[in-house]
């Protein structure tokens, strides 16, 4: 038996399921999403190439293209600084115009925006107080956090303001004019008016002896309500559920995904945490045709980090990654909760109804448009 035979006979064997070309498919998702599982991995390589295959296969392929797992101390990394726009309070924010009655209130260059979704004329008898008005003490009750028989006279009677924050909140007021406020504030960062990436995230807030539908979430350890957020990059709202604490986040997320779907068609990709990965995950891709990118935090052992050969420099080593880290993505949604947390009313359930928490929430995130709107340079 000759060696040329042998080497002949040894190239008949079965073909390589990836091929050498594919091995640079294999590194551009790798370098992509460096945090994914290897479920995640294979589900992306057969997105691009249509290949699908076995875990141990992949698991070879990955040997073979230089690509491996880095587990505990080896996976934890520094995210770099980037240096953005600050839009926390500055001294433009405390300065009061005129107009103003209280630091709530809206000036008159803000009202503009937004004046006729809400100073609509209709028959009957006209009004006796002005809706700028009006607007304004819905203003004053969601930044002080005051009940509504404690609102100062100026505002008129409390419960002429009650029923017409009720009124403006059935129909989508509120959402309206913040919807307006962020295509604005979009189109003068260069953005496209419907997004096509997201992020999604939860926040569990007390709730009040008031009443309502609340819960307790024993991860967190707060017995109230939870809000699902769906933001765009730049931390704008996009949709808004709330339900009780003791929903777990992947069931509660289900109404503000659809809602951000139907609202948004051109939305493809939405960040989230590991909470959301999985069966979750899978459902919002059937149904919607958005997929959800899972964003791990870099001491993650359960999944670890890929790293192609040895290109250390790509992901910087850090003594310590076990405690805060800023997330890619991930922290857009974390800052907008902090941001609506600057509303008082916002910090604990007061309303029965949930459809009334979510329209503090749009009202909350729409003055605060309002205002940047007006005092940001061009």
């Amino acid at each position: 038996m000759s060696k040329a035979w042998v080497d002949e006979m040894s190239k008949l064997g079965r073909p390589r399921k990836v091929s050498e070309a594919q091995h640079e498919t294999l590194r551009a998702i790798v370098q992509a999403n460096p945090m994914c599982t290897l479920a995640e991995l294979g589900e992306a390589f057969a997105q691009r190439t249509g290949v699908t295959m076995h875990a141990a296969t992949l698991t070879k392929a990955l040997k073979e293209a230089g690509i491996k797992r880095l587990r505990g101390q080896q996976s934890m990394c520094t995210v770099e600084t980037v240096k953005t726009k600050r839009y926390g309070y500055t001294q433009a924010h405390r300065e009061r115009s005129p107009e103003q009655g209280y630091a709530s209130s809206v000036t008159d260059a803000e009202w503009e925006l937004v004046s006729d979704i809400f100073d609509t004329r209709g028959r009957g008898t006209p009004p006796v107080v002005s809706r700028r008005q009006l607007v304004d003490a819905c203003c004053y009750v969601v930044r002080t956090g005051c009940s509504w028989r404690m609102l100062p006279r100026e505002f008129g009677p409390w419960h002429n303001v009650y029923k017409t924050f009720r009124r403006w909140s059935a129909s989508g007021k509120f959402e309206q004019m913040h919807d307006r406020l962020r295509a604005r504030w979009r189109e003068r960062e260069s953005r496209e008016h419907s997004p096509s990436a997201g992020v999604l995230d939860a926040q569990s807030t007390r709730g009040s002896p008031q009443g309502g539908d609340t819960g307790y979430d024993a991860g967190k350890k707060v017995k109230g309500r939870k809000r699902s957020l769906v933001v765009d990059t730049l931390g704008l709202l996009l949709a808004v559920s709330v339900s009780a604490a003791s929903v777990q986040d992947r069931d509660a997320a289900v109404d503000a995904v659809a809602r951000a779907a139907s609202k948004y068609p051109a939305m493809e990709t939405m960040f989230v945490d590991s909470a959301y990965a999985g069966q979750f995950a899978h459902q919002m891709h059937q149904e919607h045709g958005i997929r959800l990118q899972v964003v791990r935090h870099p001491a993650n052992k359960q999944v670890g980090r890929w790293q192609v050969g040895d290109q250390h420099e790509l992901f910087a080593l850090s003594v310590d990654a076990s405690g805060f880290t800023v997330l890619p993505k991930r922290w857009v949604v974390e800052r907008t909760h902090a941001w609506n947390e600057r509303s008082r009313r916002l910090i604990m359930h007061h309303d029965r109804l949930v459809a009334v928490s979510e329209a503090w929430i749009w009202l909350a995130e729409a003055r605060l448009l309002m205002r940047r709107l007006t005092t940001t340079a061009v």
